[in-house]
């Protein structure tokens, strides 16, 4: 398949990207990716935006979105320390022992960052169930992607917070083979497909991996169905750690990126819409009072039920990755005949992606050479694109998907 252009139309000026897929070296000899990546953005009017509206009770199975107009909601201003201005963090040394290297911030707890970071998988559907989560405000970095039919699914890394209750906790997928190894964490999970289990647990992060009958995993007791009641208490986690022996500070191969002095350029980018097909609308809107992305799904403020406050982020990274379905693995047989395989997310070589920062947009090339790499970012000269100090939130949106982001001003 040929490579595709995709353009970001903002204030009337368009930024054009070309994108690339390139497979880099892995703990596993990988094919060239065939398929390029494609992200487009598109630039809202002053005519009011039309917003997807639930019009059923949403379910795993099927979800119908209706186009209705809806009112925007509006921002709940959340007090939030802001760092002080002109701090840059290029290199290792900048972080010093009391910066967390996935956040840039000074942490309270500096012997919270000697432990293994943990990648916990977080349910997001069906709704009623999933929704809302808890201890997502205290991840140092969330991915959002997609597993079957477009339902979307969290993978969290804590490392420098450890909050009381996290979950609920669902199975991992095929991804969950590669973030780890990017932060060098040990993964929490409900469990996995057989094969996929296979994958995970032969792979390098295999001796590192938690599943619901570990110390620190509990069922809730809710009245709901069974599978959505696994929680997590991180501390409990990383005793379980402990006792594999695998609970020592990562060994970060590469290193992101921070400043508090916004990249030159960055066309406007107060609110964000992104459209996970027909399962889930993402909206984040930019709050100028705290300098911070407040989240919305569907319509309503992403709550984290620890606290009852609305999730923020200081930085939302729309990226863009080429899918494909694992035809070596078989989900679903049906009369003999396989009907359905996981998907692939090929978060490995480069691509495109837009950094959400200070409300504004930042088109970039996202870079991971080795498979112990995390993810880095360049504009089109080839140097480091940095990001706010704070937490980060990764949309990971399929190679396939067509317009399926609006960034207004």
């Amino acid at each position: 398949m040929s490579r595709k252009w995709i353009s970001f139309l903002c204030l009337g000026s368009f930024f054009v990207l070309l994108n690339l897929a390139v497979a880099c070296n892995n703990a596993e000899e990988r094919p060239l990716p065939t398929i390029a990546p494609t992200l487009s953005a598109i630039a809202a009017t002053d005519t009011p935006a039309i917003v997807p509206t639930f019009t059923q009770e949403p379910t795993a199975e099927t979800i119908e979105i209706a186009e209705t107009a809806t009112p925007f909601p509006t921002v709940t201003v959340i007090p939030t320390s802001t760092p002080l201005p002109g701090i840059e963090l290029t290199a290792p040394e900048d972080f010093g022992t009391n910066r967390n290297p996935l956040t840039g911030e000074i942490v309270a707890n500096p012997e919270n960052l000697l432990r293994r970071p943990l990648a916990i998988k977080v349910s997001n559907s069906p709704p009623q169930y999933a929704r809302p989560q808890n201890g997502l405000s205290q991840a140092d970095l969330v991915f959002e992607h997609v597993t079957e039919a477009d339902i979307t699914r969290f993978t969290a890394i804590f490392y420098s917070q450890t909050p009381p209750d996290i979950g609920p906790v669902r199975s991992a997928r095929l991804i969950d083979k590669e973030l780890p190894a990017m932060y060098d964490a040990a993964l929490a999970m409900s469990g996995a497909h057989p094969v996929v289990s296979q994958r995970l647990h032969g792979s390098d992060i295999g001796d590192r991996i938690l599943r619901s009958h570990e110390t620190g995993f509990y069922r809730t007791g809710e009245d709901k169905p069974w599978e959505h009641t696994l929680h997590a208490d991180p501390a409990g986690l990383w005793q379980a750690i402990a006792a594999h022996d695998e609970n020592r500070p990562p060994e970060f191969t590469s290193w992101m990126t921070f400043s508090t002095i916004p990249p030159q350029g960055g066309a406007p980018a107060n609110r964000v819409q992104i459209a996970y097909d027909t399962y889930t609308l993402v909206e984040w809107v930019y709050n100028p009072a705290n300098g911070r992305y407040a989240r919305w799904a569907d319509g309503e403020a992403t709550i984290d039920a620890n606290n009852g406050e609305q999730i923020t982020a200081a930085n939302v990274i729309l990226l863009t990755a080429i899918h494909e379905k694992d035809h070596s693995i078989c989900l679903t047989h049906s009369n003999g005949v396989c009907s359905d395989w996981p998907i692939e997310i090929q978060i490995w070589g480069q691509g495109d992606a837009i950094i959400l920062r200070d409300g504004k947009q930042y088109p970039v090339t996202w870079l991971r050479e080795n498979r112990s790499d995390m993810f880095t970012f360049v504009d089109a000269d080839g140097n480091p694109v940095p990001l706010q100090i704070g937490n980060s939130w990764f949309q990971v949106l399929p190679h396939y998907y067509e317009n399926p982001v609006t960034i207004s001003p």
